[in-house]
């Protein structure tokens, strides 16, 4: 990947963009478009780099005009910052619905004039708004974006793990689903009944499964909750409290939902004849022998069968 443009010095940028690869003289191009007009009025010639170009180019405003007139990657223009102010209003009532989210993501906007845009959002779109994500770790652009009411922009702070608590616990309170997942992911005071929300809704997932890793996961009262719950992915979860017996434990490793029953085979409290058994059940097989409570020349014993040298 071509560095940052700026980073890039004059005397190299020169030197690649003559470089005789197309394909480098176009990447040094389109970052030099960032700053030259020039630049990207040439790129808008090439249907390979017309789209990035519109979209992060400095533009002379009579190729913005023509762009608009000739409808040209509308979705892409209405995200360029040096658009001028007049197009940003027309594309804002455009009639394509991906051409007016995109202005509705626009950082110049103000929240009153942002939420008057007619956008729709899926309900399961991740949001990825780039000057929110360079700005992961600025607190303003964190408040501007955790305080939106644009979803996109909350989801897209909900992957800054710098986030307040107050923002946080007002993120943790938005209802979003794709919020909790991204909170459960990234930020490492996610509070409890997010996790569990996650888990609850997306059980035997990677979200889920990061949800149930994640340190502040819950652990005490599992057992309690969860040991007879008729669902398999919960009983599953019985397994991580430290209160679980080991008569729990055996029990859970005779259950019927193999996730269940893998994760009792791992826990040291399962009772050692109920351990020796599962080295001899194909589903247990492997969570048994990883269970540190074996004994070490049982352990031996498990690798010369797989025939790895001890």
């Amino acid at each position: 990947m071509l560095p940052a443009a700026r980073a890039v010095p004059p005397g190299d940028r020169a030197a690649l963009l003559a470089d005789p690869d197309p394909e480098v003289r176009r990447a040094a191009a389109l970052g030099e478009c960032r700053r030259d007009a020039r630049v990207t009025a040439e790129l808008l010639r090439d249907p390979k780099s017309a789209a990035e170009a519109l979209r992060h180019g400095i533009l002379h405003r009579a190729d913005a005009e023509r762009c608009v007139a000739g409808r040209m990657h509308l979705a892409a223009l209405a995200e360029n910052p040096s658009l001028p102010h007049g197009l940003v209003e027309r594309l804002a009532v455009d009639p394509d619905e991906d051409v007016r989210l995109a202005v509705s993501l626009r950082p110049e906007l103000d929240e009153k004039r942002r939420m008057s845009i007619h956008f729709t959002v899926d309900a399961l779109t991740r949001g990825d708004v780039q000057w929110v994500r360079d700005g992961l770790a600025d607190p303003e652009v964190l408040r501007r974006a955790a305080t939106s009411a644009h979803p996109l922009l909350r989801r897209t702070a909900a992957q800054s793990p710098h986030l307040p608590p107050d923002l946080l616990d007002l993120l943790a309170r938005a209802e979003d689903q794709v919020v909790d997942n991204l909170l459960g992911v990234y930020h490492p005071d996610t509070p409890e009944e997010v996790l569990m929300r996650v888990y609850a809704r997306l059980g035997g997932t990677f979200s889920a499964w990061m949800a149930e890793t994640h340190p502040r996961f819950p652990r005490e009262g599992l057992a309690a909750r969860y040991a007879d719950h008729p669902d398999g992915n919960y009983r599953r979860l019985a397994v991580r409290d430290p209160a679980a017996t080991p008569q729990l434990i055996e029990r859970l490793s005779h259950d019927p939902e193999v996730w269940t029953r893998q994760a009792a085979a791992e826990d040291p409290r399962l009772p050692l004849h109920r351990l020796r058994e599962a080295l001899h059940v194909p589903e247990l097989a492997s969570s048994a022998g990883a269970n540190p409570a074996l004994p070490e020349d049982e352990m031996t014993a498990v690798l010369e069968r797989a025939g790895i040298p001890t």
